[in-house]
């Protein structure tokens, strides 16, 4: 909080240094800068997809993960915030989530049905269907982990969204961690850590 204060302290500084001889397109450099900064603070480390087609989203963050694999806990959602640029205009999406489990055989797909968290249109955060070409998006997944996936497994999930020709939209990969479901008191102690 007090990164965030700074930023928007220096922002203010610098904008009344404009009439000082400051442009005001240097001004907006530095503003997309501190935005950046901000958005680099809050971002998981996903990669392309290997199984299935799609771009990468401009930004994608997984609650409580900045490096893989992500420690998700049983019995709680995942929550995955991500920022994507519509390729066209879209008049309906799904969000399709598929676990690759290893074997000696090969990864093997699961499909993890994500019932009423896969209409994507439902989730947008800063928009609505339909969307049009170009237009900056911001979604949130949750994803509810089952307890039969047991504690310990280690799979890559790829997230793709895609739109009602079944056209892909976006899609990211990420190694996964299932863990033990967490405790009301082990919940508090992690937001007493993070004030």
């Amino acid at each position: 909080m007090i990164v965030y204060l700074d930023i928007i302290e220096e922002i203010f500084l610098i904008s009344q240094s404009v009439s000082r001889g400051f442009s005001v397109k240097m001004l907006r450099a530095v503003i997309l800068f501190c935005v950046v900064l901000v958005v680099r603070g809050q971002t998981t480390d996903v990669s392309q997809c290997t199984a299935n087609p799609g771009p990468l989203p401009i930004n994608a963050y997984i609650a409580g993960c900045s490096s893989a694999p992500c420690n998700l806990p049983q019995l709680q959602d995942a929550v995955i915030n991500i920022i994507f640029r519509a390729p066209r205009t879209i008049r309906t999406m799904r969000t399709l989530a598929v676990a690759y489990i290893p074997s000696p055989f090969g990864n093997i797909p699961f499909p993890y049905g994500l019932g009423d968290d896969a209409e994507t249109c439902n989730f947008l955060t800063n928009t609505y269907c339909p969307v049009v070409q170009g237009e900056v998006i911001q979604y949130t997944l949750r994803m509810y982990i089952e307890s039969f996936f047991p504690v310990d497994t280690q799979v890559s999930i790829e997230f793709r969204i895609v739109d009602e020709a079944s056209s892909p939209v976006m899609c990211i990969r990420v190694p996964i961690r299932i863990t033990a479901p967490e405790t009301f008191g082990a919940r508090n102690a992690t937001l007493i850590e993070e004030v």
